[in-house]
């Protein structure tokens, strides 16, 4: 398996490495992910389960005891359980975003796939997301995964994110162009 090594050098690249060569051995890549995935929307959808694993004033036992109940809860699988209180126990849980980020860059790599953020400022139809998946899939030469996100500021057009190529069709940025070419 080829990982860059920008993603092990840092500590979450290291953990999502551990944990990706763990899934690969007991053949749950995937549930792993779908787990990951699930814990990703919890953490942004929670300011209390944001609380517990980013307070260090909480113990290891009080961290470990809440996130155990909250993987129990999501019905999390027990090798991403195992995994959240490996982290609970070393006080990790505060890089957990940026270790699901590094586990799902290493399963994509894996499949063949990129992941494109897609921000734009209105929702984009079904439609629209599946001609900008065969466009950005046949610029790239391997399949693209979409993350669409909505962000109004951008009035129009879109911004799309492959790893570090940003290209940048708003409208908020031809207007800011604009404004200091006519500074200028």
């Amino acid at each position: 398996m080829d990982i860059s090594a920008g993603i092990q050098a840092s500590l979450a690249g290291r953990y999502a490495v551990a944990l990706f060569e763990l899934a690969a051995e007991h053949g749950t890549v995937t549930a792993v992910e779908s787990d990951l995935e699930t814990l990703e929307a919890a953490l942004r959808e929670s300011a209390d389960l944001r609380q517990v694993t980013t307070n260090p004033e909480l113990s290891r036992k009080a961290q470990g005891a809440a996130i155990e109940g909250v993987a129990s809860v999501l019905g999390l699988s027990q090798l991403t359980q195992k995994f959240l209180a490996v982290l609970a126990q070393n006080r990790r849980l505060s890089a957990l975003p940026d270790m699901i980020r590094a586990f799902q860059t290493i399963a994509a790599a894996q499949r063949g796939e990129v992941t494109a953020e897609v921000t734009s400022a209105h929702a984009l139809s079904d439609e629209q997301l599946a001609t900008l998946k065969d466009k950005l899939t046949a610029r790239e030469g391997r399949t693209v995964k979409l993350k669409p996100s909505v962000d109004p500021d951008l009035l129009g057009g879109l911004v799309v994110t492959i790893g570090s190529q940003r290209i940048d069709g708003s409208i908020r940025t031809r207007l800011n162009s604009l404004a200091n070419a006519m500074k200028g």
